[in-house]
């Protein structure tokens, strides 16, 4: 008589628990520096990204900066009420999305086609020379390239002595003090100072792709082009899909730091984004309640046009976050 006690049966299933136990605390313990590494990172996670979390609660309550936030009294939605009464957000908005939006735009395409073309360069050394130079005003902080971007662009800068040499400008303009020329500064410096520094990832999925889809390409008779429009391309639309989703997610970041350095009384109906509204609102005015407020707002219409831009490059790319 044959016995029924096969390998999933009640006697063999703590025994290969127990192996599966023993199995996980060896390799824990075979990794134990990588673990230690990744616990680092999650410990600084949670204490700067999730303990931090707490003080959402200001958006409900009338805090003043004075006393335990546990004590301030309740208010309800009235800060979220006051953001839509307020005579200056419908500017602020405009401004953020407007720059946010041309930076994508303009910004976005650029790494993916410097990546593509600099693929195609056959010297490694010149390749090399070119990928340095590209992202080392990645490096710059905004604080140095604000004061530099300051003096070029000033009425004795470089910029004004190139364009009145050329004969394109008669006098000199303080192009920060210009309104009309402050998203134009802000969305150029950018992508100058990030463009290399993002065609980094690209780079590298672009050498993650098998070589033999090339030389098949070349059996087929196809050119440069060809081969980057029909073999490069759908290769690291995965890529292209997860850092597209990322981008729209940050959408209403308008990069503080740049924005910081470069606007000014003259400039600021061009310069006033959500960040820097929040920034004068909270820090130099007190009025933590409501600035927290407008900062959770911004997140949550983050967050929905995260799951949108996820959802449709789902549908397009079968490529998504989650």
């Amino acid at each position: 008589m044959e016995s029924n006690a096969g390998i999933d049966s009640p006697i063999h299933k703590p025994m290969n628990t127990m192996k599966g136990r023993s199995n996980l605390l060896r390799r824990i313990y075979g990794q134990r520096y990588l673990q230690v590494m990744a616990l680092l990172g999650v410990a600084w996670m949670i204490l700067f990204n999730y303990i931090p979390m707490y003080g959402i609660i200001l958006s409900f309550k009338d805090y003043i900066g004075v006393g335990n936030i546990s004590d301030a009294p309740w208010v309800g939605w009235s800060h979220f009420k006051a953001i839509f009464e307020d005579d200056t957000m419908g500017q602020v908005i405009k401004n953020t999305l407007g720059i946010s939006l041309l930076k994508l735009i303009i910004g976005f395409p650029l790494p993916i086609v410097f990546a593509l073309f600099l693929n195609e360069l056959r010297s490694l050394k010149f390749n090399r020379i070119v990928q340095t130079i590209s992202y080392l005003p990645h490096f710059l902080s905004w604080v140095i390239l604000g004061g530099i971007l300051t003096t070029w662009l000033s009425d004795v800068g470089i910029v004004n002595d190139l364009l009145m040499g050329l004969g394109i400008i008669h006098e000199p303009i303080y192009y920060l003090a210009e309104p009309s020329y402050f998203w134009s500064i802000a969305i150029s410096s950018d992508i100058w100072k990030e463009f290399g520094w993002s065609a980094i990832i690209y780079i590298a999925a672009i050498a993650s792709i098998s070589p033999d889809l090339y030389e098949a390409a070349t059996i087929d008779g196809a050119g440069r082009f060809q081969k980057m429009w029909r073999v490069t391309l759908p290769c690291i639309k995965g890529t292209i899909s997860i850092l597209f989703i990322l981008a729209i997610g940050n959408i209403l970041n308008s990069n503080f730091d740049q924005i910081l350095v470069l606007k000014n009384q003259v400039n600021e109906s061009a310069s006033g984004v959500i960040d820097t509204y929040v920034y004068e609102i909270g820090i130099r005015s007190g009025r933590f309640s409501y600035s927290t407020a407008v900062n959770l707002f911004k997140a949550v219409i983050a967050l929905f046009l995260l799951l949108i831009a996820n959802s449709m490059t789902k549908r397009m790319n079968q490529s998504s976050l989650f």
